[in-house]
């Protein structure tokens, strides 16, 4: 009999482990050495003498990685199916189906098959819920149903789908896929080229090198680099991209770590493509790690002007350290400080609320670029020009992470056609039409204020009240309700970006999506602007 263990059991091997892990490893080895030796006893007896038949191997892999979970998140322990994925994400290089698809409880949904693709050609869209993969239920299947997915390629599975209520079947044959670094790049006018990067893997730095030069045999005399909504990836690569702007031998990020071999410094090593080029980088809060050092490097040495909103604030080091029998310990080693000496990590994961929770900081201190211009740690990359439609908010946080937006995008699918990119409009009576959507879900998002509400009501002293404060209370959270529902009209601009990002995908995929910023939108315009106006450009710099 095989049964999933109570977490009441795992608790104590957690604690023991914790011990092991939080131990400083300094000199203190007896101490290290007692507390394996108990918890190696500890596991043995339990799996043993347990009432019902346990997985040792299940049981040790939820305590290892609840263990982690009290460090910061990038601190994970990789199993044999996690090295592998890791490794796919960072060569660029796989073989599957060809799609972005996520795992929710008891559910698949795909989120965007890439164009040409086999789940493409297969004819999967954005908002199908798959249920079944070759034979076996979604619903039953104990561990990431993802990978059934995957395959060598030319193999083919059958794939059961829910689209509009309506269940259907394809079969999707797999085949090499290969994850574009830079998805786009083209003029966005006679002399200002525009590339997009959206990882830092294996190819980011050969693909960013191709498409500068093949703007530049175009007529390009100006540029600018997309990193929005890019998180990150090889630190090598994020050297490499810079170095395609700045001089050799320049710092890019000095590391700083307990360990004194992850003491290092960064230098570019070969001779830049560009050293000149007027140059703008736009960001946000989806740039973070090796977009920080690209956008973050290249402020301080004041060779780029910084476009967009706050950039994510990850300023944390991870390398892979291998244990046995294939599996993997990604740990973060040291913090990462660009070329003026700051770390722009913003969570404070070592310093936790009450709620366990990390701290954000909020004391920065002031660094300059090379020109003077203060620049500050401790919360990402502040842009030289905000894009306030750029900013992220609790409110449009919260409907994209409850699925409003991409179920929105959907239904919108569905019910209109568009065949030209250029005859795309999201209307006023489009708006109105999520905000509908919004309220007639179940839309879960509990501000500040009304946690604190919810727990001072819930307290031991809601005795003392009464019922005409309990009614009182009642009505001020109807009203923060009602409230939430009129902050959407406040944010419009930044969720109107959101829905008409999402919608655009739906029917001209990404190259589309990007074609359409060429023309629309706010941040490649400013950009545009900035390196139009030379005396501009330079005094932002200067």
């Amino acid at each position: 009999m095989r049964v999933k263990m109570p977490k009441r059991i795992v608790v104590p091997i957690l604690a023991i482990a914790l011990v092991i892990v939080g131990s400083s490893f300094k000199s203190d080895y007896f101490e290290i050495a007692k507390q394996i030796e108990i918890f190696t006893t500890l596991f043995k007896e339990l799996n043993m003498n347990y009432v019902d038949d346990t997985n040792p191997g299940e049981l040790m892999d939820t305590a290892i990685k609840n263990m982690l979970d009290d460090l910061d998140p990038y601190t994970r322990f990789l199993n044999e199916q996690d090295v592998e994925a890791y490794k796919i994400n960072n060569s660029g290089e796989y073989s599957g189906i060809g799609a972005m698809v996520r795992s929710y409880e008891n559910k698949l949904l795909v989120i965007e098959p890439y164009q040409g693709y086999a789940a493409d050609k297969a004819g999967l869209k954005a908002g199908d819920e798959i249920i079944n993969i070759g034979g076996i239920a979604v619903s039953d299947f104990k561990d990431d149903a993802t990978e059934l997915l995957k395959g060598a390629n030319n193999t083919s599975v059958e794939v059961t789908f829910k689209r509009q209520g309506k269940t259907q079947s394809t079969t999707v044959t797999r085949e090499a896929i290969e994850i574009d670094a830079v998805p786009f790049y083209s003029m966005a006018d006679d002399k200002t080229g525009y590339i997009v990067l959206t990882r830092f893997n294996a190819k980011a730095s050969e693909q960013t090198k191709s498409a500068l030069l093949d703007l530049k045999s175009q007529g390009m005399e100006r540029l600018i680099l997309d990193l929005r909504g890019n998180p990150g990836g090889l630190l090598s690569e994020a050297i490499k991209i810079t170095n395609l702007f700045v001089p050799k031998g320049e710092l890019i990020v000095t590391t700083k770590s307990k360990v004194k071999k992850f003491n290092r410094e960064y230098r570019t090593r070969n001779n830049p493509v560009e050293v000149d080029i007027p140059l703008v980088v736009l960001v946000d809060g989806g740039s973070a790690s090796a977009s920080e050092i690209v956008s973050g490097g290249l402020q301080d040495l004041d060779r780029a002007v910084v476009v967009g909103a706050r950039s994510f604030g990850k300023g944390l080091v991870q390398r892979p350290l291998k244990l046995t029998y294939g599996t993997q310990l990604k740990v973060t080693i040291s913090r990462y400080y660009t070329p003026s000496g700051r770390c722009i990590q913003a969570l404070d994961y070592w310093n936790r609320d009450e709620q366990g929770k990390a701290t954000r900081n909020t004391k920065f201190q002031d660094f300059t670029t090379r020109n003077g211009r203060k620049v500050q740690d401790g919360g990402g990359v502040m842009p030289d020009i905000e894009i306030p439609e750029l900013k992220s908010n609790a409110l449009t946080k919260a409907l994209q992470n409850n699925n409003l937006v991409f179920d929105y995008a959907t239904q919108y699918y569905y019910q209109n056609t568009i065949d030209e990119l250029e005859g795309f409009s999201f209307s006023d009576a489009d708006f109105n039409a999520f905000k509908k959507h919004v309220q007639e879900s179940d839309f879960n998002f509990e501000t500040k204020t009304e946690k604190a509400l919810r727990e001072a009501i819930e307290g031991e002293d809601t005795a003392l009240l009464g019922d005409e404060m309990t009614d009182r209370y009642q009505e001020l959270m109807q009203q923060i309700k009602l409230e939430k529902i009129r902050a959407i009209d406040r944010y419009q601009e930044e969720i109107r970006k959101s829905l008409e990002d999402e919608i655009i995908k739906r029917y001209f995929y990404r190259d589309g999506l990007y074609r359409y910023y060429l023309n629309t939108d706010k941040a490649v315009k400013e950009a545009v602007s900035i390196l139009k106006d030379t005396k501009g450009y330079t005094s932002i710099l200067n």
